[in-house]
């Protein structure tokens, strides 16, 4: 029998004090490799135990971890039935049955009776068939008990699927709305499995190869990228595959087990043909021989292994040690669970390399920290969460999602933010706009016969300095004239860099602009707020000045002196595991490549 570590213990606890008092749906998050099929294991038993019997559902989306969660429960020493037609069983003979969601609601009357819980894996994944199991099952039972667990539970567009955290405090509309889960009651990250050495560490390779040209992908309304603006991103690039396929091998000589995600099937075929043939492999959804591939992959008789879509859950094997992703991902969930791939402990295996050619890591961590994403819902229509950026090209006017990072800032009719003098807040890439908008979405004609082009504006960019062309500023060659944008020799700048993208270090950087607000905390005590953009990210600290604890009083005088009239030469901070940055010091020496080199 296994026996909980001490966090899936407090996560089994924590969930089994809130099912005795509420019939509310809870919510478990932990990380990819946290062990969720043990704790579903445990509290399907204890379910079935204190009901007096009563029979208890368990549904996973996908037959692998039916299987998993099955096998795990097994090992408890009790036994179970499974009902998922993918798994080859239709089973209701033991009071716990792990099942797929479509096979079950294809016989919902036989989970309508004498059941009391339903366990939701994957919960991030609620679907309409979800949703009426659950609604058939709390109609014969209106006491019916469900649990959720998740490694990402959050979904694009509305953010957050619970309301209230471990600790109380609710999550406002801008980053949850309308969730399913009232609470989630216990929390375990990756990052803190890392710490604690039951995760493996994820370092982000830079390479000299260039990435693909995701700026003009557009989300349709169902969440999804248009296909069309997909093949146009990534299929039919052979040359430029061809480079991140080379670069991806030179980078994993030593590795076991590289994992490539792709956008299409033609996509994956066009990967595979640059991949040696007699040590890769590819799976997509009409893959038959799907688990003999997986086989020999978990054997590491085959090195490289291409997917499309289908190896982001459900599927874990420990000695892959480096990710490949040549696709863009709609959601931040979505690269996390990409991400969690690798994360699993295996004998050797120090870090698990991820290099990502679509910009996700960008979009969806713009500080570096894999593990503190950006999440937000859709404003409503009154929701204030949309900034109109006029094109100064074509005049188009644009409306883009206001950017984190922007708030407290006034915003000017092109969409910059603007300093408490009215003057434009300035970056390395130029004015800061108030929005994640890059390029005007502005049609522009041209041609003798009226045909239309997308406007080349661009909010932020980087000037090719052979031609002077703009370019996205995560282009590696000019769109104009195909000219390196970033020297081969810059290998020292773009370490250090990687170096400077972990927040948890302390850091010194130069401060490029600075702001200053008088607030008052949710306890009403006086506190100012600082918003800071250094050549690295942009951040904000809290201080207090009405302190009465020595060390709340040192950071406001250190602060107040340094901040009184203007703004300091540099700031030393670190980001905390509480998710706030803290000030070291002011107007020290900024880092520099050859002091991060050493």
């Amino acid at each position: 029998m296994f026996k909980p570590r001490a966090y899936q213990q407090a996560a089994i606890d924590a969930a089994i004090a809130e099912l005795r008092q509420s019939i509310d749906p809870i919510l478990i998050e932990a990380a990819t490799g946290a062990g969720k099929s043990l704790l579903i294991a445990y509290l399907a038993e204890w379910l079935h135990t204190v009901s007096g019997g009563k029979k208890v559902l368990c549904l996973a989306p996908q037959r692998e971890l039916v299987l998993q969660n099955a096998a795990k429960y097994k090992a408890l020493g009790a036994p179970c039935s499974i009902f998922s037609a993918s798994a080859g069983a239709k089973s209701t003979r033991h009071p716990v049955i792990f099942g797929t969601p479509g096979t079950v609601k294809g016989a919902i009357s036989r989970f309508t009776k004498d059941y009391c819980a339903v366990v939701i894996d994957e919960a991030h994944g609620l679907t309409p068939t979800i949703l009426a199991i659950v609604e058939a099952m709390r109609n014969a039972n209106p006491r019916l008990r469900i649990i959720g667990t998740s490694a990402t539970p959050f979904r694009m567009g509305t953010g957050y699927i619970y309301r209230l955290r471990p600790n109380g405090k609710a999550n406002g509309d801008d980053t949850c709305r309308d969730p399913f889960f009232l609470k989630c009651v216990y929390q375990i990250g990756a990052r803190e499995l890392i710490d604690q050495g039951f995760l493996t560490r994820p370092v982000v390779v830079s390479t000299n190869a260039e990435s693909y040209d995701t700026s003009n992908l557009r989300l349709k309304p169902n969440g999804k990228f248009d296909a069309h603006d997909v093949d146009q991103a990534f299929v039919g690039h052979g040359r430029k595959t061809a480079a991140i396929v080379a670069s991806v091998v030179a980078e994993s000589r030593d590795a076991k087990g590289v994992v490539f995600f792709a956008a299409t099937v033609q996509h994956a075929q066009e990967i595979l043909a640059s991949l040696p043939p007699s040590m890769s492999a590819i799976i997509t959804g009409e893959t038959k021989s799907r688990d003999a591939i997986l086989k020999r992959f978990d054997r590491q008789e085959i090195k490289y292994l291409v997917n499309v879509g289908v190896l982001t859950t459900g599927w874990d094997c420990a000695h892959v040690d480096v990710v490949a992703i040549l696709r863009k991902t709609e959601s931040v969930g979505l690269l996390q669970q990409i991400i969690g791939r690798g994360l699993r402990l295996h004998s050797g295996k120090t870090e698990i390399r991820v290099m990502d050619f679509g910009s996700n890591i960008e979009d969806h961590c713009p500080d570096g920290d894999l593990f503190a994403p950006i999440v937000r819902a859709k404003a409503s229509k009154e929701g204030g969460g949309v900034v109109e950026a006029h094109c100064a090209s074509c005049g188009y006017v644009n409306e883009f999602t206001r950017h984190k990072d922007a708030e407290g800032y006034e915003v000017d009719k092109e969409g910059y933010c603007l300093d408490v003098f009215g003057e434009r807040v300035v970056t390395d890439y130029g004015p800061m706009p108030a929005h994640y908008g890059r390029r005007c979405f502005g049609l522009v004609r041209t041609g003798a016969n009226g045909e239309h082009e997308r406007c080349n504006h661009r909010w932020t960019s980087k000037e090719c300095e052979a031609c002077g062309s703009e370019n996205d500023i995560a282009a590696r060659y000019c769109t104009t004239c195909k000219a390196e944008l970033i020297d081969p020799a810059a290998k020292l700048q773009l370490e250090f860099q990687a170096q400077k993208s972990d927040p948890y270090a302390p850091q010194t950087d130069a401060v490029l602009s600075m702001s200053r607000k008088d607030s008052v905390s949710q306890r009403g005590n006086a506190v100012v707020r600082a918003d800071w953009v250094t050549p690295y990210r942009r951040f904000t600290t809290w201080h207090q000045p009405e302190a009465t604890f020595a060390k709340a009083q040192r950071d406001w005088e250190r602060f107040d002196e340094a901040t009184r009239h203007g703004q300091p030469e540099t700031i030393s901070y670190v980001k905390e595991m509480n998710g706030f940055f803290r000030v070291l010091a002011f107007n020290e020496p900024a880092d520099t490549v050859q002091e991060m080199a050493a």
